[in-house]
């Protein structure tokens, strides 16, 4: 069925102490597992799998061989302080990665906001950053909210507020704030299908693929085309002009594998002090189809002023409440 056919009605089933999926009218948009049975090696985390467009198509991947800690769409950081909360071994300058015993986990604490009105559907929760050794290091309250804006697009909203609660300053950096150059991967992370190796990048400067990473702008997309089926889908990621280093740099790949990230700790750490707290949102948009140039500038620019707007009506305070 096309997804301008499809019913626009949004549902929320929770399968308690697991997942929340949200689904448009019979069609699941994503699955929020915010308990998971990742092992400690790859840093457990609430993730994003499967992301589906509304023609049906997965726009996600999880858990692949080449880097198992990728899934889905995850809020990962790879150093925070001296720990791991990415997956994986750590980035140390000169001997490059080591698995050290440094592998954090974000472990949630309890359900805060379920619930459908006003065309929104609305995930809340707390959560603990605990290191390897158990150790509490950030306290956390996140929020999703998914909306339909059309028939060939939805929009995801992301909203962090993170509290050090670990005693000392925490340095939250990335490998190329470590020594690796243009390596500053770090925050919000989408990993996308395998057919979507060699796909089109796009910023607002433009088209490109692996040469655009790095590079300053408030939104970035990536447009792929699927197995199967043949059709394409776009991904689009907005920087909230209120997060920390806004415009960010961001971590892009297409070469090797898809992937976008809005990097804020890119280049440049941010030193979060006792009792500190630092909020973020993004917007994540997914659509139908190859939209062209112009037309996924025009994508980003809805994406845009719906997070403007979402931020008038729920401002990112709220994640701290």
């Amino acid at each position: 069925m096309a997804g301008s056919d499809r019913p626009m009605n949004l549902r929320v089933d929770h399968a308690l102490g697991r997942d929340v999926t949200v689904s448009a009218g019979d069609l699941p948009l994503f699955t929020y597992t915010y308990r998971p049975d990742t092992v400690l090696l790859e840093s457990p985390k609430p993730y994003l799998h499967p992301i589906r467009t509304l023609a049906g198509d997965v726009v996600s991947l999880f858990r692949p061989h080449d880097h198992v800690w990728h899934k889905g769409i995850a809020w990962s950081l790879p150093h925070v302080g001296e720990h791991n909360f990415w997956g994986g071994p750590t980035y140390v300058h000169g001997s490059f990665y080591v698995q050290l015993e440094n592998n954090g986990s974000a472990v949630h604490r309890e359900m805060t906001d379920l619930s459908v009105a006003a065309g929104r559907a609305d995930v809340a929760h707390r959560l603990d950053w605990i290191s390897q050794d158990g150790q509490a290091v950030i306290d956390e309250h996140r929020v999703l909210s998914a909306t339909v804006l059309d028939g060939t697009s939805w929009m995801l909203t992301f909203e962090t507020a993170m509290t050090n609660v670990s005693g000392a300053t925490l340095d939250i950096g990335s490998p190329t704030t470590k020594g690796r150059e243009n390596a500053g991967y770090g925050g919000l992370f989408w990993r996308g299908p395998r057919s979507f190796t060699g796909g089109t990048v796009q910023s607002p400067a433009g088209t490109g693929a692996d040469d655009l990473r790095g590079t300053r702008a408030d939104w970035f997309a990536f447009r792929g085309r699927h197995d199967e089926t043949g059709r394409s889908s776009t991904v689009v990621m907005v920087d909230d002009v209120d997060n920390p280093h806004h415009p960010p740099q961001w971590f892009t790949r297409s070469e090797e594998f898809a992937c976008l990230c809005p990097a804020p700790f890119f280049s440049e750490e941010l030193a979060l002090a006792v009792g500190e707290r630092v909020t973020f949102r993004y917007a994540v948009l997914v659509a139908s189809g190859d939209h062209g140039d112009d037309g996924t500038a025009a994508l980003a620019d809805q994406a845009r002023s719906t997070l403007a707007w979402m931020r008038t009506a729920s401002p990112v305070g709220r994640v701290a409440a």
